[in-house]
């Protein structure tokens, strides 16, 4: 591979391991005589295919047996109505945490179903959602079918750096850009959910980890496609599952699982933001606008304070190879996403790289 580091927060750099072994696989699978692009999702060679990739991230993240493992068509996104519509009761309450964009249209999605409040909310922190709120039990309605929250902040790169007590209300987390970045204890959650686009496979699908006691109370307006019910009893082939993107999972948790599992994954993501958050915190140049208490070890935001030089920071270093830091449309500046994937002589090329753009394009006043 060049040296080309992709920083991208999703579809996001894949592992050039997991990318040859795709490629050598692509045309003719396992000498089958099929490329796994025109496998059937009822053949037997398929059956194998997401069996493994199923078994494999229960080992990962030790998934107990009383949760289902759904991997689903589309995007996290979808869920935003499929939580409310399987998880809601008679009394259609549920609380929302909103820390960032992803939270903040979960929440309007969900107010289509229910009496969905808001618990707590990084709105008006300044900058807005540069922190995550602190939360107790109180702040739950003990009546609430579910809490929900999105566990790390992919456009503001806040995560919690704590799990909610809700008490012995289920506790449902969004976690697309951190899931398999570090271990997290899964019996505190009673709903995963994570798109595969940042750090499992191609964009087209999403994981969902879900306790057995949350399945079959689907309201009845529930769409077929949206019912964990009918997922689950098909071992998620209720329709023609994202087949390309299961295997692609596949094999991503297999390289994980071979280089040490998720305690080294932890321990290399450690590593790598600590390499860039050490360098924003030792100049004055560029400012990482996210409380310390709460940075996201996998999106990285940061700026010069200055919009004409993010846009050319950004222009420039894609010249340079590291592509896809500009930041979000709703927030500016620079996003670098550390996900499995980026290796550390990533990350040393990025400050590298901002070292002498500070030095090539100072600041008027400076």
């Amino acid at each position: 591979m060049n040296n080309v580091y992709n920083f991208a927060a999703g579809p996001a750099q894949l592992p050039e391991a997991v990318l040859r072994r795709a490629q050598d696989e692509l045309s003719d699978n396992r000498r089958r005589g099929i490329s796994v692009l025109e496998m059937s999702h009822d053949s037997r060679e398929f059956s194998t295919v997401i069996k493994s990739a199923e078994a494999s991230l229960r080992e990962l993240m030790n998934i107990p047996q009383n949760y289902k493992v759904l991997f689903l068509q589309g995007g996290a996104t979808t869920q935003f109505a499929a939580i409310p519509l399987n998880l809601l009761s008679e009394r259609r309450t549920a609380d929302y945490v909103i820390t960032g964009q992803s939270s903040r249209n979960a929440y309007l999605q969900a107010k289509k179903y229910g009496d969905i409040a808001i618990a707590a909310s990084s709105a008006g922190a300044s900058p807005a959602f540069s922190t995550v709120p602190e939360t107790t039990r109180a702040d739950f309605r003990p009546d609430a079918d579910y809490v929900h929250i999105c566990y790390n902040n992919t456009v503001y790169g806040t995560k919690f750096n704590y799990v909610p007590d809700t008490g012995n209300i289920p506790l449902v987390a969004n976690m697309s850009s951190s899931i398999l970045s570090e271990p997290v204890d899964v019996t505190k959650f009673a709903l995963i959910y994570a798109s595969a686009q940042k750090n499992i496979a191609p964009a087209g699908m999403t994981v969902v980890i879900v306790r057995d006691d949350l399945i079959g109370n689907a309201r009845p307006e529930t769409p077929f496609m949206l019912d964990y019910k009918l997922h689950a009893d098909s071992r998620s082939m209720y329709n023609t599952p994202p087949v390309y993107q299961i295997y692609m999972a596949k094999l991503m948790f297999d390289w994980i699982l071979s280089v040490g599992g998720l305690d080294e994954m932890k321990r290399r993501n450690e590593r790598k933001a600590s390499l860039l958050y050490d360098y924003l915190d030792s100049q004055h140049y560029y400012t990482a606008p996210v409380d310390k208490k709460c940075r996201s070890m996998t999106n990285v935001i940061f700026i010069t304070g200055d919009a004409k030089l993010d846009t050319k920071f950004a222009k420039e270093a894609d010249r340079a190879g590291l592509k896809n830091l500009k930041g979000h449309s709703s927030v500016g500046g620079m996003r670098a996403s550390l996900y499995n994937s980026m290796t550390e002589q990533g990350v040393a090329a990025l400050v590298d790289f901002m070292k002498h753009f500070a030095e090539d394009n100072p600041k008027l006043g400076a």
